[in-house]
């Protein structure tokens, strides 16, 4: 509940550190991408249409003695390092990427899209220009050499050149390996290979991306080749293919032969990346496939040697394996990827931690992941509830196993629990007699089935194969992709919140280790060399701006002056203080003794109000209401509850502040209905924290109901007109907009995605935002309704200043620099087509791109530097207004780092701004002054935050459209999703907001 997480600490703001809003990103964030192509892990296994023709039980071999250990030793040594296979991630295969394309993407410096448009723009540096053809689009340019103001500082940042000879040629063939085997075995396939046709290879040592490309340093022999490769692996059926056994006497009975066809596709060299890194070259294009092919050479060594996810690796050297409870470990690993810098080819390297499945028995994993499976040793006899089923189904759906009845490698995906326990189930055996499973495990295996009112796992979608869960080991390597509880998320925050001097550490022994990109002779072949040392470079301090508080305190005025940039309001006011005389207060659960705080918890916040500027009357309109907690478990009983406070305040609250006893789900219901049905602004807080009453506690809850009533905390002394006199008049407004796509959890297939548009609507304070927000297609990252939100949010701007922008300042969140391209194309014309509404209005579009989950951070360099020895600097975070330009940045594109914030834990990640569009002409130093100016007009607190608020708000709203969509599916946890990505199901529409809430920034 985002009412209650920054009430409980000093100030809530984006810190650029892994505890920053855990509550929003909490797993997104540790996973580095919601975009990840595949996961793997320790074992093998097969393609998703691997299970349709299974046959009815697992193919009989020789009969072992069964121990029933449920882990088996060969799973800890890592007696194999082929790793699992994931299916690609919903998001990948609803938009799927370009097969030149990397898993390193990088950003496009030349993007020409052919569409015509009103006005002509220079194609260098998406400009007005005077009878130039209008026929595209590209992204801007740097407008000069980088910026000069503030005070110059010696960082570094955790880029390692890649120097790589442009004469050396890549040949590129495409592989066919028949029958299809998976990615592990073809890896296997192509190590045996390698050794074996030395000779017909040239000698050389070619790197596989797993799928159908190789690329080699030499031309082989031949066009094309064709090999046979036998691998020690059972030849069972077509489709359920059992891999290498653990029996050796078994490896010399089976074996399979694999056909290899090899066909060399294209040659290229580094010529065209050469030129592209110079910047004198206007128009070379970023070759693509060269980037892809030195992705690959980069990650052959860790493929083979860590657990592989996307563009992350994890691996026990790194920190080792941290249980955090609930079936899940914490592990550490690194995230690598190339870019184009201004320096040259980088490879950007950073450490990151990860939830991983446990790998333990199915029925010790279910034990720790639910309450209702704890008495299940002592108890073999339970069965479970339909609702129990359901969660235990959606738990280990996709989730690979192995058996251990059996000596085998061969791993199985869970596609869903039987109806029937294990006892009931039979299958109808070779003969065609109905055989029960129990009476199969006991005659082949002499094993009696222990847990039979349990259900067995099913591991085909169209065919009676059923595995009982006591058999079953949760396979290594596999990501949690559920979402973590609190207390598994504080766990592993807390693993990977490292501070500065030890986050730099953790990468120097990725580079210098054995697991690192740079280990293996992979490189040398390719004639690559990676520097083990991070980049040195300087960045710039920008000087914090002069703020205006409210008249009536005795400060109006101050210049945040402390090493984190953040001021105290103790004998100040707010900038804008509220008057709230209507507003009541409602209970749910609570002690006795907790209940009795309500009345000094009133008294308190009244006067902590009343010392901001801000009155909240002393009296609540209503005796405060006490509930209990069950209330928000039922949205009908909430809403009549609600409805009736509403009516005996005569329809005219103000304010509605909800005290729970803890954390609920139906926080959802209580907003939505608030917000939508009764058409009052609410304010959640915990009765954990009423009960301290700290003076922050309650400056906090103040700032956030002023703010959502329609306050603001504090303005810029020197307003925007006066500090960026060039572009800004006093007489000449200028909106600035922020937009966001929040998308449903990764497990889930059919939930839409939400879209939400911010906008400023005073000026030139420009503190003040109206939203909007859009329910649209399930994981649709373009916003779908864009034309139309931007067209309310300019109406709404008219109405309060009657005039239209004379600028638009548009940044955008969540976007990839993949869809760089597409957001440009698609999300700038929206805009200019919401613009279209209004007769001969035409303004000058500045499109920006904030990125926050990016790899690239920041260190102290110069310890003897005064600027870092001086408030303790010497192991902390780059300080608040540190900025950079150069050498990191893209070698053409208009983009730049800001760390805007100050990092109190684990180290600062700045935010990565991309000016994919400037009509309005910004200088480097322009931009990068507003960007950080608005960083300090936050409404929630009394510190710059880490992202400029348009893009924050923007997240915000959008975060709350999807809680309004939760309260109509309820019971999602339990069901098991029906509609496959191809079809997904019709957008369920958002509520329409009560006409009073509409305008004021409830979301905050």
């Amino acid at each position: 509940m985002e009412d209650e997480q920054s009430n409980a600490s000093k100030t809530t703001t984006f810190t650029g550190n892994p505890t920053a809003h855990a509550h929003h990103y909490h797993h997104h964030l540790l996973q580095s991408s919601n975009r990840l192509a595949y996961g793997y892990g320790f074992g093998f296994g097969y393609h998703q249409n691997l299970h349709q023709t299974l046959p009815p039980l697992l193919p009989l071999p020789p009969t072992i003695p069964l121990h029933l250990t449920l882990t088996p030793p060969f799973l800890q040594n890592h007696s194999f390092q082929s790793n699992t296979h994931f299916r690609k991630s919903s998001l990948e295969e609803s938009n799927p990427r370009v097969a030149t394309s990397s898993d390193s993407q990088v950003s496009r410096a030349e993007i020409e899209i052919q569409k015509k448009i009103r006005v002509p723009f220079d194609k260098r540096n998406g400009r007005k220009i005077a009878d130039a053809k209008p026929n595209a689009l590209t992204v801007a340019r740097r407008p000069d050499s980088g910026g000069v103001e503030g005070r110059v500082v010696n960082l570094l940042a955790n880029h390692f050149l890649v120097q790589f000879d442009p004469s050396q040629r890549i040949f590129h063939y495409d592989v066919e390996i028949s029958p299809n085997p998976s990615k592990e075995i073809s890896r296997m396939i192509e190590r045996k290979l390698v050794v074996e046709n030395s000779a017909r290879l040239s000698g050389a040592l070619p790197v596989y991306d797993g799928r159908r490309t190789i690329y080699s340093p030499v031309e082989f022999q031949d066009d094309r080749l064709e090999f046979y490769v036998n691998l020690p692996i059972a030849d069972g059926k077509p489709v359920l293919m059992c891999v290498e056994s653990m029996n050796p006497q078994e490896n010399t009975r089976q074996h399979k032969i694999f056909r290899v066809s090899m066909k060399l596709v294209s040659k290229f060299d580094g010529e065209s990346l050469s030129s592209y890194l110079n910047k004198g070259d206007e128009i070379a294009p970023l070759p693509q496939e060269y980037i892809h092919a030195l992705d690959v050479v980069m990650r052959e060594s860790p493929t083979e040697k860590c657990i592989a996810a996307g563009r992350s690796f994890y691996t026990n050297s790194i920190g080792g394996e941290k249980e955090i409870g609930g079936g899940a470990v914490a592990l550490g690993g690194f995230f690598q990827s190339l870019r184009p810098t201004q320096q040259g080819l980088a490879l950007n390297v950073d450490f990151l931690v990860t939830a991983f499945h446990e790998s333990i028995g199915v029925i010790p994993y279910l034990q720790k992941r639910f309450d209702f499976m704890h008495d299940i040793f002592q108890n073999k006899a339970k069965s479970l509830t339909n609702e129990e089923r359901k969660e235990v189904e959606k738990a280990m759906k996709n989730i690979r196993v192995f058996v251990c009845h059996r000596e085998t490698v061969q791993r199985y995906r869970v596609c869903s629990l039987t109806e029937e326990v294990t006892g009931n189930l039979s299958f109808p055996d070779r003969d065609g007699t109905k055989l029960r499973v129990v009476s199969y495990f006991k005659d082949h295996y002499d094993y009696d089935v222990q847990y039979r009112n349990l259900p067995c796992l099913q591991i085909s979608r169209r065919k009676a194969c059923y595995l009982p869960m006591e058999l079953c080991v949760i396979c290594e390597g596999q990501k949690f992709f559920g979402k973590l509880s609190d207390d598994q998320t504080t766990k592993v925050l807390k693993m990977g919140c490292q501070k500065p001097r030890e986050r730099k550490k953790i990468i120097a022994s990725v580079m210098e280790g054995s697991f690192g990109p740079t280990s293996g002779d992979h490189g040398k072949e390719f004639k690559l060399e990676v520097s083990k040392e991070m980049t040195r470079l300087t960045g710039r301090i920008l000087q914090p701006p002069k703020l205006r508080l409210g008249n009536g305190g005795h400060v109006r005025n101050l210049t945040p002056s402390r090493h984190d940039r953040q001021w105290n309001l103790l004998d100040s006011h707010v900038f804008e203080g509220t008057r709230v005389d209507r507003w009541a207060i409602i209970s749910f659960g609570g002690t006795s003794d907790q209940k009795s705080c309500i009345p000094k918890f009133i008294n308190q916040l009244s006067q902590r109000c009343e010392k901001l500027g801000i009155f909240l009357h002393k009296n609540t309109v209503l005796s405060p209401i006490f509930e209990s907690m069950h209330v928000l478990g039922n949205a009908r009983l909430l809403e009549s509850k609600l409805e009736k406070i509403h009516k005996a305040a005569f329809s005219n609250l103000q304010l509605l502040i909800c005290v729970m006893e803890k954390k609920h789900k139906g926080y959802a219901d209580l907003k939505r209905i608030a917000e939508t049905s009764i058409g009052v602004v609410s304010q959640c807080c915990l009765y954990s924290n009423i009960g301290k009453l700290s003076s922050q506690f309650l400056a906090n809850l103040a700032l956030k109901i002023n703010a959502k009533v329609g306050g603001c905390t504090v303005a810029l002394y020197n307003s925007l007109p006066s500090q960026i006199p060039r572009l800004f008049r006093q007489d000449n407004p200028v909106i600035f907009m922020g937009a966001d796509v929040t998308h449903p959890h990764p497990l889930d297939d059919f939930s839409p995605s939400v879209a939400a548009v911010v906008g400023s609507v005073n000026w030139p304070s420009a503190n003040k935002y109206v939203s909007r927000m859009r329910s649209q297609t399930h994981r649709q990252e373009i916003i779908q309704d864009l034309s139309t939100m931007v067209g309310e949010i300019l109406d709404d701007f008219y109405e309060e200043l009657s005039k239209l922008p004379q600028r638009i300042i548009f940044f955008r969140d969540g976007v990839s620099e993949t869809q760089f391209e597409k957001v440009l194309h698609e999300e700038l014309e929206a805009i200019r087509h919401a613009c279209s509404r209004f007769p001969s209005y035409n303004p000058p579009i500045t499109f920006a791109v904030v990125q926050k989950r990016h790899h690239t951070r920041l260190f102290p360099c110069d310890q003897t530097n005064k600027s870092f020895t001086e408030n303790h600097f010497s192991d902390e975070n780059i300080p608040p207004g540190t900025v950079v330009d150069t050498v990191i940045t893209h070698p053409k594109a208009f983009d730049f780092y800001l760390c805007s914030h100050w990092g109190v834990k684990g180290t600062s990640r700045p935010i990565h701004y991309h000016i994919l569009w400037d009509e309005n002409e910004f200088t480097s130093d322009e931009m990068q002054k507003l960007v950080y100016n608005l960083c300090y007009t936050f409404v929630r607190c009394t510190k710059p935050i880490s992202l400029v608020p348009p893009a924050y708000y923007a997240h915000l709203a959008a975060y709350r459209g999807r809680l309004y969509l939760e309260h109509s599916d309820s019971n999602a946890s339990t069901r098991t999703p029906t509609v496959s990505r191809t079809s997904p199901a019709k957008t369920t529409p958002l509520p329409k907001l009560a006409e009073n809430i509409r305008k004021l920034m409830f979301y905050c």
